[in-house]
């Protein structure tokens, strides 16, 4: 369970903002960022570099790194943490999404629980909704991943490889956005270039062979923005995300159980569409 009364250790925490084109919402993830309740490093990370987003970098004084190449997501987010990791010497890292918000308490949260492992691997946290400018807490997808999740609120269940394969098994309940990763518990790459859409889901699976914690904290520390602009979305449009998800469940599951939890499970899809 989650521990409100522990001191607060010193902990390098750096916030890797991933930035692609002009994002309506970045100066809101931004503000919030600032904002956290202990301090944590800011940077802003990009492929597609333009004057919207040098803009606010000079505005909220945040470094600002540019890759070259062409965009992709994982090559994206891949960069983003080795910039965090290279120029800060980061014990923590958390990929920012530009879209979305992260509560005042994100960073105290993780610090109090990944503070006292051993060798934790990731934080995460439960999540609520942003659609039209609104908070949604509840719906059946959340209560869905909250369920599956439940297992995890247990500390001697989080260090658990049997535990957490079993969960993933079964989908990904676990909110990319909320999740920070422990610098030196990690390979050398976390993100795959293979998949467009489950490279998160992915890179979990990977991880949850490795010896360590999965650290989570059922406060709702994220708001995840859902709209028709995201690459989830466009994913859905266009069947990419069943054709990997299929092949995710093919990684626990004999091809024709995984094949009958790929049909059932694309019906979550139907949440993540306005």
């Amino acid at each position: 369970m989650d521990v409100d009364k522990e001191e607060v250790k010193n902990i390098n925490h750096t916030f890797a903002v991933c930035v692609y084109r002009e994002s309506f919402y970045l100066e809101a993830c931004i503000c919030a960022l600032k904002k956290q309740s202990v301090f944590s490093n800011i940077l802003m990370a990009t492929s597609t570099p333009n004057p919207f987003i040098e803009n606010i970098a000079k505005k909220y004084e945040i470094p600002y790194y540019v890759r070259d190449g062409k965009s992709g997501i994982t090559q994206d987010w891949n960069f983003a943490y080795q910039c965090a990791k290279e120029n800060y010497n980061s014990d923590f890292i958390t990929i920012a999404h530009q879209d979305d918000i992260y509560e005042k308490d994100y960073v105290e949260t993780l610090q109090k629980m990944m503070g006292r492992e051993k060798r934790p691997l990731i934080f995460f946290s439960d999540y609520y909704e942003i659609r039209d400018g609104k908070r949604i807490e509840k719906n059946q997808i959340l209560k869905v991943k909250r369920l599956m999740l439940f297992p995890l609120r247990f500390r001697i269940f989080q260090r658990s490889r049997w535990v957490r394969r079993r969960i993933l098994s079964f989908g990904s309940p676990i909110c990319c956005p909320s999740v920070a990763f422990a610098v030196e518990n990690m390979p050398p790459v976390i993100f795959q270039n293979h998949f467009r859409a489950c490279e998160d889901w992915e890179a979990w699976e990977k991880l949850s062979r490795y010896k360590g914690a999965f650290v989570y904290s059922s406060k709702k520390l994220v708001g995840h923005r859902i709209h028709a602009n995201s690459e989830t979305s466009a994913a859905i449009e266009d069947q990419v995300r069943s054709k990997e998800e299929l092949e995710m469940f093919c990684k626990f599951w004999p091809r024709g159980i995984a094949k009958f939890l790929g049909e059932k499970y694309a019906k979550s899809q139907e949440s993540n569409q306005l």
